[in-house]
């Protein structure tokens, strides 16, 4: 059975929880269930792969990345995919890996006020699945616990399987040159950014509005989900009143975190400023390092900021680099940038779908995009042009340096070297991961009770590996 745990493992994850309503309120047929196979003292039910192929059809119709439809074939490899997870539960028992309840709590709480946040509301999501929030988290507890010890197991595998420079070459070279792709044009970028501060006025009014919410909840007892329900300027926790599920405290901005952690189960903070704006936060409950909070941001009418400060800032350092050939951008933006993801980097911007430096033209966004093409030569700097600041959701001006340039060309390991090397580091991992399978699989007690065919043994579709364009 070839690559099947690629797919089937983060499958798991896509689908748990993901019919909605309609699929939820249709009704499903009743079948006569049976034991399919035994992996030592573990069964597998017939009707357990049928939810799974069911909720993979169901995952690839919705997502629209994929034309899937029901096959023995596929149903089979589900089956072998299946076996796979439980005989790495019995590897997992053996190396004694585990997860807390903390870790488990805290995959489950995200994933739910996920579904909440998608129905609308917590009563929606209970109204489609028929069952209380209570009801589901015990329900499907133990399947997140099986599945994050399954990921472990595979992923310490995954760690130790490494590749060398003449495996990458061999790869490489058994290609047919007519078979080889062309890359699309990619630049390498980096990026000073300065956010426009507040005018005076304007942050004091959002600051005295936060405190009038604040102290409607302190003094005149009103609801803080409420309040961030009608006020709150967050739009990722605004329609769930204000809530934040269980996150590490080094996961919040170190403001909030301390006042948050500050507190007691229901207690409210003071106004608390960070990058974001004012916020007023309620701590519900803290498990270890981890709290799940509510809280009311307000932010500063973009229409109230001092974007000429921002763009004459910009302006000065840009000047600074143009005139003085000693001074590093990278320095530069480690010392001015206010952007969190990119200024300890030096500026340097990475592609979020590959980590990779190069980013293909067609994967920037609209705006870098329009910077890029006025830039004619490697080494060349914007000037400052204006951008939505994702990580603080608000206006923002940048200077871009175009670091680097490679122009449309046919695959080649001079240029393409990296992304060569991760396909064929993948192409090998699952080699290694078939033949590691096997072998754990003869030291487990599988029993299959029903035929297997032959044709149980090719690929799940969607999981040839390429060079992609």
């Amino acid at each position: 059975m070839k690559n099947k745990l690629f797919l089937f493992l983060p499958l798991l994850f896509l689908t748990l929880f993901t019919q909605t309503t309609q699929l939820q309120a249709q009704e499903q047929p009743k079948l006569v269930d049976q034991i399919v196979a035994h992996v030592n003292e573990r069964i597998i039910l017939k009707s357990e792969i049928d939810q799974r192929v069911a909720d993979y059809l169901r995952q690839a119709q919705m997502s629209q990345q994929r034309s899937a439809q029901f096959s023995e074939e596929l149903w089979y490899s589900f089956l072998e995919s299946t076996i796979d997870n439980y005989v790495m539960l019995e590897k997992a028992q053996i190396d004694s890996i585990t997860v807390t309840d903390d870790q488990v709590n805290a995959q489950m709480d995200q994933r739910i006020q996920q579904l909440i946040s998608q129905a609308g509301s917590e009563q929606a999501l209970e109204e489609a699945f028929g069952k209380s929030i209570i009801q589901l988290r015990a329900d499907f507890r133990e399947d997140f616990r099986e599945q994050m010890i399954t990921q472990q197991v595979q992923q310490q595998k995954l760690q130790s399987i490494k590749i060398t420079r003449p495996e990458v070459e061999e790869f490489f070279n058994k290609i047919p040159a007519d078979s080889l792709p062309t890359i699309p044009e990619q630049v390498s970028l980096s990026q000073i950014v300065i956010v426009p501060p507040a005018h005076k006025d304007a942050d004091s009014a959002a600051f005295a509005f936060a405190q009038q919410l604040r102290d409607s909840i302190l003094v005149h007892g009103k609801s803080i989900e409420e309040l961030a329900q009608r006020h709150s300027e967050d739009p990722g926790s605004r329609r769930n009143g204000g809530l934040l599920p269980l996150m590490s405290l080094n996961e919040l901005v170190p403001e909030y975190s301390a006042a948050a952690a500050a507190l007691q189960p229901g207690g409210i903070s003071k106004v608390v400023e960070t990058q974001f704006g004012y916020h007023v936060i309620k701590l519900k409950r803290r498990v270890g390092d981890q709290i799940e909070t509510n809280h009311i941001l307000i932010t500063v009418d973009e229409e109230e900021l001092d974007e000429e400060y921002a763009i004459n800032r910009l302006n000065e350092i840009r000047d600074s680099l143009l005139t003085n050939p000693e001074l590093k951008f990278s320095d530069m933006a480690r010392k001015y940038s206010e952007d969190d993801n990119t200024a300890d980097l030096g500026g340097k911007i990475f592609d979020p779908q590959t980590g990779e430096r190069l980013i293909p033209l067609n994967r920037l966004d609209p705006a870098m995009y329009r910077i890029v093409l006025l830039m004619d030569e490697e080494g060349a700097i914007s000037e400052p042009k204006s951008f939505t600041l994702q990580t603080r959701n608000r206006k923002a001006y940048r200077i871009v340096r175009l670091d680097r340039q490679i122009p449309e060309h046919i695959a080649n390991l001079k240029q393409d070297y990296e992304r060569i090397k991760q396909i064929a580091l993948q192409q090998k991992q699952m080699r290694v991961i078939d033949k590691w399978m096997s072998e754990l699989r003869e030291d487990v007690y599988v029993n299959y009770r029903i035929p297997v065919p032959e044709s149980a043994d090719a690929d799940l579709p969607g999981q040839n590996s390429q060079i992609e364009s």
